[in-house]
């Protein structure tokens, strides 16, 4: 599986997992594969925790982080706002929604100490550079290989920093568009996500985004996001011109992996057909699991969610309440529970190690090669 991706990386497998779970990256990273911390809703503190743990495993292996730098938000003309700030500019109509959702479902209250946390920490995602700057002090005083922006351009400042820091610029692109505009910015490599992946996501699939958007941006190397959890969807990527792949659903499902149980189960229940892109988590469009909270949102007389940070902030209190008291089966809060995920959902129906993941993906990625190989060879003879 050796590319310019794996080269570049310096790792066995181009197989980049993405992951908001310090113990999956490690996993992965330690796997032969690499592996990309979500770190847009860690505070400085957790980061310098998390990075220094991650490091501590993985014994110098390659490994990498990842952003959220919209051009886009609430705030943005003023360069962001104050996590302390954030809850002050929630709406009254939206707030009102919320606590009726929580109220028709039988939602339990939690205690004011807790709540006195959330509030203190605004909800916020460090999308804008007064969130985000302190992290990044954070990063590279690590040995991270790679920053990857999820969402939006790189800043021009930030890929000069990371290049003299030997540190790898990737972006997401959901359209060809996004995907010239990053590679004029001169990241050095490009993740055509198609809409089928997880989080946030554009509209056009990922068998139709990754040959355009390759074609775009050579000779900068492209790797393919957006339904992909084996090996032979791997070998599809790399048929059509990707030098590797970007992975983020297929790890929620693994025994390392924080997802919420409750939430993990219905993961591994579902079907392809059970996810929606949805601004209910987040204001911007993201694919996630359809669930009674995705409902609620949808309704005729739903308000409109906020702009990010600020729906963020808005559903904090809510999602923890949701989240700690979804044990129960058939409980409100079991049916509001809901996480970001792809439409490769439906074949996520057992839990493995990350490890094992991994190397599922590249045994089969080898026996279809190899599948590929004999056809050539048994055209040729034919010939």
């Amino acid at each position: 599986m050796r590319t310019r991706v794996s080269d570049m990386l310096g790792v066995e497998f181009p197989i980049l997992a993405f992951s908001h779970c310090r113990d999956v990256v490690a996993a992965v990273t330690n796997a032969g594969g690499f592996g990309v911390l979500g770190a847009v809703a860690h505070s400085p503190e957790q980061l310098e925790t998390d990075l220094t743990w991650i490091e501590e495993q993985v014994h110098g292996r390659p490994y990498g982080l990842d952003l959220l730098l919209p051009q886009k938000y609430a705030g943005a003309d003023e360069g962001g706002i104050d996590r302390e700030a954030v809850r002050q500019l929630l709406p009254p109509e939206q707030q009102a929604f919320v606590d009726d959702i929580l109220r028709r479902y039988g939602v339990p209250e939690i205690d004011q100490e807790t709540r006195d946390a959330i509030f203190r920490s605004g909800g916020a995602l460090s999308i804008s550079p007064k969130g985000y700057e302190p992290l990044l002090e954070i990063s590279f005083s690590h040995n991270i290989r790679l920053i990857a922006s999820a969402l939006g351009p790189p800043p021009p400042a930030l890929i000069e920093r990371a290049h003299g820091n030997d540190v790898l610029v990737a972006a997401l692109a959901g359209t060809r568009t996004h995907a010239e505009r990053h590679n004029a910015a001169g990241v050095d490599v490009i993740v055509a996500q198609g809409t089928e992946a997880g989080g946030h996501t554009g509209e056009i699939a990922t068998m139709v985004l990754v040959p355009e958007v390759v074609e775009a941006v050579k000779p900068t190397p492209v790797l393919a996001a957006g339904g992909i959890a084996t090996g032979r969807q791997i070998a599809a990527a790399m048929a059509l011109g990707a030098e590797g792949v970007w992975c983020g659903s297929v790890w929620l499902t693994t025994e390392e992996a924080e997802t919420q149980p409750a939430v993990k189960e219905k993961f591994l229940a579902a079907t392809s057909k059970d996810t929606v892109r949805s601004r209910s988590l987040t204001g911007k469009p993201a694919r996630m699991l359809r669930s009674a909270w995705t409902e609620e949102w949808e309704r005729a007389d739903a308000p409109p969610p906020l702009q990010m940070p600020l729906q963020t902030a808005l559903i904090a209190e809510a999602q923890l309440r949701i989240n700690r008291s979804a044990t129960k089966e058939g409980s409100g809060a079991q049916q509001l529970a809901n996480y970001f995920v792809g439409q490769v959902v439906g074949q996520l129906d057992r839990v493995r190690p990350a490890r094992q993941v991994v190397l599922d993906m590249v045994t089969e990625y080898a026996e279809v090669a190899q599948q590929f190989a004999d056809q050539v060879a048994e055209t040729a003879g034919a010939s």
